[in-house]
C-alpha cells in the first residue's frame, strides 16, 4: 500500500491548516479495521497535535457479536454535540480489565480532537480528515490475539465480517491511507 511517507508533525501541521468541523473543532477520525494499528497511529497523532484529546471506540463497551458502530450513539451525545455548540463534552471511559466503566472526564474543547476506532470515518461524522489504517489480514488477525488471546479467534472472524460490511456501505471516503504495517518509528506509509 505505502507510496510515500510522512510524519507525524507534517500531518499535523496539515490538520492544522484544515478548517474546524464540529463547532470550533477539527475532530480527525482514524478508521480501519482490529488489528490495523489504528490505536498506535491515533496515540502518536495525538501527541503530534500537542496531546489533542483522543476518543477512542474502546473507550465503550461494544461486545464482539455487537454492531461496531454501536459506540456512536454515545459519542454522538455525550461528546460531540456539546463540542459543536463549544462545551466540553464527558466520557467515562469504559475499563475492558475491570469491565466497567471509569470516572466521568471532560473532553475539553480544543483545536483537535483524534477519534479512533471502527467507525470513527462514519460517512457522516462532522470529521476534517477521514485516516483509514490498513494492514494485511494476517498481520491484523495475529495482532488481535496476541492482545485478546487466541480463545477470541472466532470471535475476530466474525467481527472482521462486520467490519468489512461497515467499509463497504457506510465509511466516508478516506483522505489519508496509511500503512498500519510500517508504524515502526517517526514516518509512516501513505498511499493518499
Amino acid at each position: 500500500m505505502a507510496k510515500a511517507t510522512l510524519s507525524y508533525p507534517e500531518l499535523a501541521a496539515r490538520i492544522r491548516a484544515l478548517p474546524p468541523s464540529c463547532g470550533p473543532v477539527r475532530v480527525v477520525a482514524v478508521d480501519g479495521p482490529s488489528g490495523a494499528g489504528k490505536s498506535t497511529f491515533a496515540r502518536r497523532l495525538a501527541a503530534a497535535l500537542g496531546g489533542a484529546p483522543l476518543v477512542a471506540a474502546d473507550d465503550f463497551p461494544v461486545p464482539w457479536d455487537a454492531d461496531p458502530l454501536v459506540w456512536w450513539t454515545r459519542l454522538r451525545r455525550d461528546v460531540l454535540e456539546p463540542l459543536r455548540a463549544g462545551r466540553p463534552g464527558r466520557l467515562a471511559r469504559y475499563d475492558w480489565k475491570r469491565g466497567a466503566r471509569g470516572p466521568e472526564e471532560d473532553v475539553p474543547v480544543a483545536p483537535e480532537l483524534v477519534l479512533e476506532g471502527v467507525g470513527a470515518g462514519l460517512r457522516d461524522a462532522p470529521v476534517a480528515l477521514r485516516i483509514f489504517v490498513d494492514a494485511p489480514r494476517p498481520l491484523r488477525r495475529d495482532r488481535v490475539l496476541r492482545r485478546d488471546g487466541v480463545q477470541f479467534a472466532a470471535a475476530w472472524d466474525a467481527w472482521a465480517l462486520k467490519e468489512e460490511r461497515y467499509f463497504t456501505s457506510g465509511a466516508g471516503p478516506a483522505d489519508l491511507l496509511v500503512d498500519g504495517a510500517s508504524l515502526i518509528g517517526e514516518d509512516f506509509g501513505v498511499a493518499g
